[in-house]
């Protein structure tokens, strides 16, 4: 099976440097038309230039592709919609979207300023969320339609002093989540990737050997993959230096405990067996949750009311 996005138009925003530079050349090299988008800001998100997107869609023109450059700043819906618009009236339709802006403004939580944290929240979540909301009803409306969160093991599993990055990284999980069933019918699916790999965001506390084995490009494919017409939906991927694996989010089997045993010593008695992941579920929904607690209760009960019976019986 091949790969191919001919006749699709993408877009990958932040896709001056780095992994959306990768993922946006990529995409070119296989067919696709590409709004690259980049506000052109620091690590910090200060500043602003077109200049990094420019030298990408170059970059694809000179290799046979078809490419325009976009300065929106994410953050903005207008600009968002405003992207969103140039890539129709270039090209008629959006078939993809890669959520890749983003910026880093580590602290510990102690040190941060809260303008610090709005900060990162608003590009990596809302970001994602105002581009997304862009595209949602145009893919809806053509049943057609692929995006891609950029999530992070640091908001997953936790990462010291990116509390802002984490909360963001995590909040798209979620995003995900929901918007999987809610473009479920239009064949819009909607998955994410948490990368590791050398940008401008990490290069400066990585060496000479970890840099090479984490280029951006090793985590390109799974990215490509996951915006396929073949592509899973709901589906986290982890990739960098070669590893590709499948992220979830597991519960414990559990304990039941009965009405007159539910108390915090109770809890803590039971914990190391409330904890044990011997046993997990992999949840499809929330409500899923729900209905498996109450049907276990009911069991309980009924149970309960059967030796009741029987006692009595006898």
């Amino acid at each position: 099976m091949t790969i191919a996005f001919d006749g699709r138009v993408a877009i990958v925003t932040g896709a001056g440097n780095g992994l959306g530079r990768s993922h946006a050349l990529a995409l070119a090299a296989r067919g696709a038309k590409v709004v690259v988008n980049d506000f052109g800001g620091a690590r910090d998100g200060s500043g602003g230039s077109s200049e990094a997107a420019l030298r990408v869609v170059e970059e694809i023109r000179a290799a046979g592709g078809e490419a325009i450059a976009d300065g929106a700043n994410v953050c903005e819906p207008d600009q968002a919609q405003a992207m969103v618009a140039r890539a129709l009236e270039a090209w008629g339709r959006v078939d993809i979207l890669i959520n890749n802006a983003g910026i880093l403004r580590d602290r510990t939580f102690a040190k941060m300023e809260l303008s610090d944290f709005r900060a990162v929240v608003d590009v990596h979540l809302m970001g994602a969320v105002n581009c997304t909301k862009a595209v949602w009803e145009i893919m809806r409306g053509q049943s057609y339609g692929r995006i891609l969160m950029t999530t992070s093991t640091s908001g997953v599993y936790g990462n010291f002093g990116q509390s802002n990055y984490g909360a963001a990284k995590a909040g798209l999980v979620g995003f995900m989540n929901v918007l999987h069933f809610e473009g479920q019918k239009h064949n819009v699916r909607v998955n994410a990737i948490a990368p590791t790999a050398a940008t401008r965001m990490t290069a400066d506390v990585m060496d000479a050997a970890m840099l090479r084995r984490l280029d951006p490009a090793f985590v390109t494919p799974a990215a490509l993959y996951l915006v396929s017409e073949e592509a899973p939906s709901r589906t986290v991927l982890l990739a960098g230096a070669g590893t590709y694996a499948r992220m979830a989010i597991v519960e414990s089997e559990g304990v039941f405990l009965p009405e007159s045993e539910r108390t915090p010593e109770a809890i803590a008695a039971s914990f190391d067996r409330i904890a044990s992941l011997a046993s997990f579920i992999e949840t499809e929904t929330g409500l899923a949750h729900v209905d498996r607690i109450l049907a276990r209760a009911g069991e309980a009960e009924n149970a309960n009311g059967s030796r009741m019976v029987q006692s009595g019986m006898s």
